[in-house]
């Protein structure tokens, strides 16, 4: 007997006939023998349904009251996936993350799982029936529901597998695994059969959508054996291994991008020490995530030029915070633009080969397509674009590294 935790997102369990039938797939495992736990998301399009109807009452909402707001969408689910269940003669239960004692900080929106009572979650698999869990949700401290920021519900399972020590956490979506690039920009994307924790993970910063990044450092951390599947086929997925001994042939995994980026550069800066801390401490205060960071030689050598990255969303706060430091550091320009993306290859392969970067630099060359921003590690490589060639930049590198043709 196997103890599984699955995940179905919002396009799974988008309409009663969807629920429907995850109530049949997850029946069948049950059926075998198998524990069972289900995290579940809203039904596709009713969290952007709930936003709409905040941001008509207040541009930028409350993040406290967004929170009580937003987590009624999974708690529908949980509701209409145990109904499921039960007229299919499949004992279940449903919770909210309050109720399994999901525990969060106290960051509205973006909030982070700090602990997981799983001894309720326990009882009723032992008592044989399904539990169905409602992802992206929590409480903190004080007793406030939160919420775990886009794509939650994928950590929301993860680190309920990790509590419950689960055999395998499975991610159920509308694709069927992890491909080497988003197949509606790339068509001869091709889908990998695995992909190492470090690839995916790069993957997940990086832009990728199958998963949120924090899922995959909890499995990760936690070495919770992951697999992304679809709920509407058959068929293995992909599994994120803890290891790939085929790196030496695999040089590059895939291709991430990211249209959500903006560019805040701050001119004039006087060049001393502490200055990146004053420019960048305000950001992080207000909970802003900073991504790329280039400090270059101002116009005179007393100077310097601060460029970074943020998510789009959080460009008009970041760049309010960033005027108002700008002034009392004394420096002469703040600019910013919100129409560039990001790039990235991503491969365990690149420790081993030399030559990736100059490749991807000459392939982009040859399109015409300019480099902003440049950013490395040492499995992946990142460069920001304007926003209009994004789609050529992803196929062009694409082709450029052969990711059609499967591997050898």
């Amino acid at each position: 007997m196997a103890l599984i935790v699955q995940k179905y997102g919002g396009t799974s369990v988008g309409s009663i006939e969807r629920i429907q039938a995850v109530a049949e797939r997850v029946k069948r495992w049950r059926d075998q023998g198998d524990q069972v736990v289900v995290v579940v998301s809203a039904m596709s399009g009713e969290t952007d349904r709930l936003i709409k109807l905040a941001k008509q009452l207040q541009e930028r909402p409350e993040p406290r009251e967004l929170d009580v707001l937003l987590s009624t969408g999974e708690q529908v689910t949980i509701a209409l996936l145990s109904m499921a269940l039960a007229a299919q003669g499949c004992p279940a239960r449903s919770y909210t993350g309050a109720q399994v004692h999901i525990l969060t900080d106290s960051a509205h929106n973006k909030a982070r799982i700090r602990d997981i009572d799983a001894a309720r979650v326990r009882a009723d698999l032992e008592a044989g029936r399904v539990v169905v869990v409602a992802g992206f949700q929590g409480i903190d401290e004080q007793g406030d529901i939160t919420t775990l920021g886009r794509g939650g519900s994928d950590t929301s399972a993860v680190a309920i597998a990790a509590a419950l020590k689960a055999n395998e956490c499975q991610i159920y979506t509308d694709v069927d695994g992890v491909y080497t690039t988003d197949p509606r920009v790339e068509p001869k994307a091709r889908k990998l059969d695995r992909i190492t924790f470090e690839e995916m993970l790069e993957m997940a910063s990086l832009g990728s959508k199958v998963l949120q990044i924090r899922s995959v450092e909890f499995a990760g951390k936690y070495r919770v054996p992951l697999r992304v599947l679809s709920s509407f086929g058959e068929g293995e997925g992909t599994l994120i291994s803890f290891e790939d001994n085929d790196v030496e042939d695999a040089k590059i995994s895939g291709i991430a991008f990211s249209r959500d980026e903006a560019k805040l550069t701050v001119l004039g800066v006087p060049d001393q020490p502490g200055v990146a801390h004053r420019i960048l401490g305000p950001i992080a205060e207000a909970n802003i995530e900073v991504d790329m960071i280039v400090q270059n030689v101002g116009a005179d050598e007393s100077t310097t030029d601060f460029t970074f990255t943020v998510h789009r969303n959080d460009y008009a706060p970041a760049l309010d915070i960033l005027k108002r430091t700008a002034d009392e550091l004394g420096a002469r320009q703040v600019t910013g633009d919100a129409s560039i993306v990001k790039i990235s290859l991503v491969g365990v392969g690149m420790r081993s080969h030399a030559g990736i970067a100059s490749r991807m630099f000459a392939s982009l060359a040859k399109e015409g397509i300019n480099i902003r921003m440049i950013s490395t590690s040492e499995i992946k490589i990142s460069v920001v674009v304007d926003e209009k060639y994004l789609e050529l930049g992803v196929r062009t590198l694409h082709e450029a590294f052969g990711l059609d043709r499967p591997a050898a």
